[in-house]
Parts: structure tokens; C-alpha cells; sequence
């Protein structure tokens, strides 16, 4: 398993950040944790494009790095690097559990999750995807939690296999949670692994955030480019002219340099239609 801790140094600043004070290990403050984390921290592939442009070998953002780019150039990161920032804080604050690596329909090992384990139940925390709720896991039938944005659904499939639903969503099925732990030497591995040739989310900006209490993202592929916000099972489009990557960089809260940086090195893969 996992033993990665923050120290009580940055853990203080990132605390401080989040807009939360130390307290102790209970479900409404993990509550308060994840929807600090994910009003607060983006969903984005940006640093990690700028990274990978910028290390002749795989180099992944660790939780020291993750968070100090958070907390000074609004960078936040994808399943493997954000889950795991966010589980070396939950350790530190005293939180027990584990680190997993799940499948998305035919990719196998492409996204990760955090199991806890409060008062003997195990919650399903992933900042990752993210999940907007912490869900709870029971072999013995299918669980339902709700948020303020989405409701889940956990659906038990096979030993230590989970399907993870929500709605209203295009794609009803978010992943197959395997509920196995992860030592910290291969859950590593496999974050350096998706800095490789087969690392997703490394050719185009794709950024996902909660703004004033609302879900919004950006996504390069789709042409025109758009912001994107969701609402009741609405999405509401906004065109974007001029300087696009400036536009997103202020919307989102994200250094507008490294923006810029990110769409040199990836928008001739989505060019003018």
C-alpha cells in the first residue's frame, strides 16, 4: 500500500488553500476535503502536456509539486497524479486506505481511485474523474449517493469489481472499479507509464472545474472551440474568438504561460475545420 505523506509544512499551506482547517477523520469532513478540492483544483491536462514537452524521460508531477502548482499557478492534473496528491493529504490528515487501479470499458489500467475505510465502511473518493461524491461500496447490493451535480449509482459486479454509474450523462458508465489495493511502488510505475507513448490526455487541453457552483470545461477536440456548462443534464455552450488560450487561462484560474504553452505544443492536432 501506499505510505506517501505530505508534510505538516505543506500540508498546513494546502489546508489553508482549500479553505479548511485541520479535523479529524470523519465522513462530513472527508465530505468538506473533496468539495474543497474539486471547487478549488482543475480537472486539466495542461501541466502534464507542458511537463511531458519538458522531460527527456517520464517525469510525472508528485504530490509536493502537484500541490505547490496548485496553490501558485492554478495547475491541477489527471487521474493518476491528482489522486494521488489528494490521497498523500488524506494521509497525513489520518485518513486509512488505499490506492486502486480500474478499467473504462476496454482500457484496462487507465484510471485510478481512492478506497477509505471510516467506522469499517469503504468509500469510493476519486478527485481523479472526478466524482463529485463519495460513494459507498457493498458487496451485498447496489448503493446510490447522490450530489449536487450528478447521482451515482455502485453497482456491484464479481468479486472486488464495481460498476460506477451516473446520470444525467452521455456516457452512463464511468469505469469498473477494482477494489484491490495498490502498493505504492506500481501505482508509480503505472503514473510514469501514462507519461509514455500510450499516456492519455497528452495531445489535447482538456480542463474541467466547478465555478461558482457550477460544472464547467473546455475541450480542444471539439470544434468550434467552446466553454462548456452544465446544468441539469444541460449542457450551454459559449463560442470563443481571439485569444482563446488567454480566455481559458483566466476563466479557469490557470497560468496563462503555461496555457499558451500547452496549445503551441498540441492544437495542430485540431485544426480549423
Amino acid at each position: 500500500m501506499s505510505t506517501i505523506k505530505l508534510d505538516q509544512l505543506l500540508t498546513t499551506k494546502v489546508l489553508s488553500f482549500l479553505g479548511l482547517q485541520v479535523a479529524v477523520p470523519t465522513l462530513p469532513n472527508l465530505e468538506k476535503l473533496l468539495a474543497a478540492y474539486y471547487c478549488t483544483v482543475p480537472w486539466e491536462s495542461v501541466f502534464r502536456i507542458v511537463q511531458r514537452a519538458e522531460t527527456a524521460v517520464p517525469s510525472p508531477r508528485w504530490p509536493h509539486t502537484f500541490w505547490q502548482e496548485a496553490m501558485t499557478r492554478g495547475a491541477g492534473g489527471t487521474c493518476f497524479e491528482s489522486n494521488y496528491a489528494f490521497f498523500a493529504l488524506l494521509q497525513k490528515l489520518g485518513y486509512e486506505g488505499y490506492l486502486t487501479i480500474n478499467n473504462m470499458g476496454d482500457s484496462i489500467g487507465c484510471h485510478t481511485a481512492i478506497i477509505i475505510v471510516l467506522d469499517g465502511q469503504k468509500w469510493l473518493v476519486d478527485v481523479g474523474l472526478p466524482l463529485y461524491a463519495l460513494l459507498p461500496l457493498s458487496s451485498r447490493g447496489v448503493m446510490h449517493r447522490s450530489s449536487p451535480f450528478l447521482h451515482y449509482t455502485v453497482r456491484p459486479d464479481g468479486r472486488s469489481r464495481y460498476q460506477i454509474e451516473r446520470h444525467p450523462h452521455p456516457k452512463l458508465n464511468a469505469f469498473t472499479l477494482i477494489d484491490e489495493p495498490v502498493d505504492d511502488a506500481t501505482y508509480r510505475a503505472a503514473t510514469e507509464a501514462d507519461y509514455g507513448e500510450n499516456g492519455l490526455f497528452l495531445d489535447f487541453v482538456i480542463i474541467n472545474k466547478i465555478i461558482n457552483n457550477q460544472p464547467w470545461r473546455f475541450n480542444m477536440a471539439e470544434r468550434p472551440w467552446r466553454l462548456n456548462r452544465f446544468g441539469r443534464g444541460t449542457r450551454f455552450d459559449t463560442e470563443m474568438n481571439g485569444d482563446v488560450p488567454t480566455t481559458i487561462a483566466e476563466h479557469f484560474g490557470l497560468d496563462t504561460a503555461v496555457v499558451q504553452q500547452a496549445f503551441n505544443l498540441t492544437q495542430h492536432n485540431y485544426p480549423n475545420e
